[in-house]
């Protein structure tokens, strides 16, 4: 399989996954204000996932353009983190995994605004400049629930630790990922993982929240094998486009 095909994949796959979770906090948000934001921040992701599963068409050269991409392929087939397709669960939940989302994303994208290829690097300096708004909301309301009372304290300590090992996908190598480090196209993950841990860490001290330790690493999703909650996601995102083929986004 076509490396940059893979790794465009992989990119589109987690924006568009995480676009999809946060839409659904549509009406639902805490209050008014958070509930016009998630939305923004889930067309951010939309709008990049748009752009790097269009340039995997491409690449790929099968016919296959964003909509067959986004809506025609099963779980299987995406390669998405196990991170951003993890339920919603309560508020706290979803601001841990979008800290952690936004902090690597924004690391990342700002490393691959140098990458060899055109592509992937003026997909990066748009999508950078969103990250790093997702990663201010984030961090304000994960130091606003963590310093704050007993109960949005425990909450947010609580969501820390249930989303803590996920986290460890993104900065997992593989063949794939060595070879477009040698050719200059994508950074090396654990150059990333070190930037990600300082900013993660710096947010969670300044709410008071102590930084689980790893006692256990799931992976897969990169490989296609994901858990049972993407299969719900993909069944509701696609039933539209399945049951009127040619509709557009």
């Amino acid at each position: 399989m076509n490396d940059l095909f893979e790794f465009s994949l992989r990119l589109g796959d987690d924006a568009l996954v995480a676009a999809q979770r946060l839409g659904e906090w549509a009406t639902r948000a805490p209050e008014m204000e958070e509930d016009i934001a998630l939305a923004n921040i889930a067309l951010d992701q939309l709008g990049a996932a748009r752009l790097l599963l269009s340039y995997a068409g491409e690449v790929e050269g099968a016919g296959r353009d964003e909509d067959a991409l986004a809506y025609l392929r099963d779980d299987r087939e995406f390669r998405n983190c196990l991170l951003v397709e993890l339920p919603n669960g309560d508020f706290a939940v979803t601001m841990a995994k979008l800290l952690f989302l936004s902090a690597y994303q924004r690391s990342h994208y700002d490393r691959l605004v140098a990458s060899s290829d055109e592509r992937i690097a003026a997909i990066a300096a748009k999508a950078r400049k969103e990250s790093a708004y997702h990663l201010d909301h984030s961090s304000l309301w994960v130091r606003r629930l963590g310093d704050g009372t007993e109960e949005s304290h425990r909450r947010m300590q609580d969501a820390v630790d249930a989303v803590w090992p996920y986290a460890y996908e993104l900065f997992a190598t593989d063949g794939l990922i060595d070879r477009l480090v040698e050719r200059g196209v994508a950074p090396a993950p654990a150059t990333l993982r070190d930037e990600w841990l300082s900013i993660v860490t710096a947010v969670l001290d300044e709410a008071t929240l102590t930084r689980p330790d790893l006692s256990w690493a799931p992976t897969g999703g990169r490989d296609g094998v994901h858990t049972e909650h993407l299969s719900y996601l993909l069944a509701e995102m696609q039933v539209l486009h399945r049951a009127h083929p040619g509709a557009k986004w």
